[in-house]
């Protein structure tokens, strides 16, 4: 009947609160006549004064367009990812063209925050949110209006809110592998007991859990809140403060605990300073100063904004949380969605680590309450706990305001981090030159003349070489295009290989450069990318050899019949060039033995 009446009353008032505000601008306007009297300002500060007590608050919207990463405006969009009867799970896309700064965010730690369902909408947390952006990926859960959800939608239990939770997680963690977990408030509670259940059945579970001013042990320094709830009886709750829904609205007849009575509540904990803040916005108006009334216009907005709670959510949670303190006695059964009975146990909890965050003047949550959720939690190393408070915040001033931007978020955003498993990094193709090979190569190379004989298709009869170089004038080879290999019959081969800008001449005797396409040993195919060079025959070096390391050189292995005109064959470090032979006549080269180089370490 008391949801009637109050309906009946805001009907009622709904015309004369847009006259007001009707008298508010016409008397403000300095262009008429009525705006230009001697008390029109504090007339219009009256009527506005009266409009906003008298409207009604509506559901205002998350509005976060854009965000700013690290002086770069990036745009935000807001998507539904997931839609149940009661809530749904809102993703904040966040979209740049600037390639530096889309490459930093992508990378970023996925975090889901779980809002409070206790009277206000998620759109609460705004100013968190738009704060997270900045360096985390952020899903958040919006909780309906009960009110609005049809009755064959069904009832909503705390144990549906855990189940919810849990549902969400594992959607987080299917797209991105892993997520961290924040908590705000209220929730705090069926978020650990989803990790817990989750835990227990060996899923896998968050990275982290931040919970923020909620009462997980509701018995240390009680509140004005846990008094009411800790001192009234289950039935007393039931009997006086739950009520159908009108017929005015979607979900007629579903049971619920309205929020006009839970708004009423917020604003009797503190009057004094509510009765301040509505003269002080009334004074501004007088004076002119936008500033600060805009301000109050934006804070009010969302604190009147509420919403119904289904009433078996409600009555569970005074019962769960205020009464039997059933998570701190681990005396808590949930139900599953398959129907299954599960015994909330906060110890199975071993992989995620745990952060909790107190006000130092929380006047809802008292001091203990969230700090007890390590005393539970005995599974989790103490080096993979942390707890914060915030000098003078309030409950509030933990999640929104100057004090959660410059105290409290730093240290979350800390937490998260120093746990965010880092991106594996790719191997370089080669991660260092041998040593025997690193050190003749500081020697200058003796000079050589340039060919344009084409590369030459040759095979190994050793798996490791070693190049021994030969002193030069400081001659470099250009890169040119590569050609396509021809074969040659058996010739001596001088080899002039470029590692690292410098130049080193080799020969390969008759014997061991098998070309024939019939070999039966594989074949070695040496991509030739540089500039074929020929070394007279009585300047070549008395010994020399070729250093091809298998470890760094990709070669493809085929049948000498099948082999191909051309491989790859990659050098030790980044600016090696590539290797190009170029035959000679065989009565001018001298042949020389290859001897095998040591093992690199």
């Amino acid at each position: 009947m008391l949801y009637q009446l109050y309906e009946t009353q805001r009907a009622l008032m709904e015309p004369f609160s847009d006259l007001a505000s009707f008298a508010a601008k016409s008397l403000s306007n300095p262009l008429s006549l009525v705006g230009q009297s001697p008390f029109s300002q504090r007339l219009s500060a009256s009527y506005d004064l009266m409009h906003r007590l008298g409207k009604d608050y509506e559901k205002p919207e998350f509005g976060i367009r854009t965000i700013d990463v690290d002086g770069v405006e990036v745009a935000v969009h807001e998507r539904i990812e997931v839609k149940k009867p009661f809530c749904d799970l809102i993703r904040f896309k966040r979209l740049t063209d600037d390639s530096a700064t889309l490459n930093k965010i992508k990378d970023q730690p996925v975090v889901l925050i779980v809002a409070p369902l206790s009277g206000h909408y998620a759109t609460l947390l705004r100013d968190t949110v738009k704060t997270m952006l900045q360096d985390h990926k952020v899903y958040i859960t919006d909780w309906k209006n009960a009110r609005l959800v049809p009755m064959s939608d069904g009832e909503f239990h705390l144990d549906d809110y855990v189940n919810y939770v849990q549902e969400f997680i594992r959607h987080v963690q299917g797209k991105y592998g892993n997520c961290h977990v924040m908590s705000v408030c209220q929730p705090t509670v069926p978020v650990l007991a989803a990790v817990s259940l989750m835990a227990g059945r060996g899923e896998k579970t968050p990275l982290t859990m931040t919970m923020m001013g909620g009462p997980i042990d509701a018995r240390k320094s009680p509140t004005a809140v846990n008094n009411l709830a800790m001192n009234k009886s289950y039935e007393w709750f039931e009997n006086n403060v739950i009520y159908r829904v009108p017929s005015s609205f979607p979900g007629a007849g579903r049971r619920v605990y309205p929020g006009f009575l839970q708004h009423t509540g917020f604003v009797a904990m503190n009057p004094d300073h509510h009765a301040k803040s509505h003269y002080d916005y009334f004074k501004d108006l007088i004076k002119g100063d936008d500033v600060s009334t805009e301000a109050h216009r934006k804070f009010y907005d969302e604190y009147n904004a509420v919403l119904d709670m289904d009433a078996d959510y409600y009555l569970d949670t005074i019962k769960v949380v205020f009464q039997d303190f059933s998570l701190v006695n681990d005396t808590w059964d949930v139900k599953s969605p398959s129907g299954k009975i599960e015994r909330v146990r906060p110890s199975a909890i071993t992989t995620t680590a745990l952060m909790s965050v107190e006000g130092e003047l929380d006047d809802i949550s008292g001091s203990g309450q969230t700090r007890a959720v390590h005393e539970i939690c005995t599974g989790v190393v103490s080096t993979q706990q942390r707890h914060f408070e915030a000098e003078g915040a309030g409950h509030y001033g933990i999640f929104s305001g100057r004090r959660w931007r410059e105290l409290v978020y730093p240290e979350v955003k800390a937490f998260i981090k120093g746990h965010q498993p880092s991106k594996l990094k790719a191997a370089p193709a080669a991660s260092a030159a041998p040593k025997a090979a690193a050190a003749p190569a500081a020697r200058q190379p003796r000079a050589v003349k340039r060919t344009d004989t084409a590369p030459t298709l040759f095979s190994a009869p050793a798996p490791k070489l070693v190049a021994v170089p030969v002193p030069a004038a400081k001659a470099k080879a250009p890169a040119k295009a590569v050609k396509k290999a021809t074969p040659v019959a058996k010739p001596a081969v001088a080899v002039v290989a470029v590692v690292e800008r410098k130049l080193e001449v080799v020969t390969v005797p008759a014997a061991q450069a098998e070309v024939s396409a019939a070999a039966a040993s594989p074949a070695l195919v040496i991509d030739v990318q540089a500039t074929p060079l020929t070394v007279p025959a009585e300047k070549a070096p008395a010994q020399a050899t070729l250093a091809l390391e298998p470890a760094k050189t990709v070669a493809s292995k085929l049948p000498a019949a099948k082999a191909p005109a051309k491989a790859t064959a990659t050098a030790p470090a980044a600016k090696a060039a590539s290797v190009k032979a170029a035959p000679v006549k065989a009565k001018a080269a001298p042949t020389v033995a290859a001897k095998k180089a040591p093992q690199a370490k």
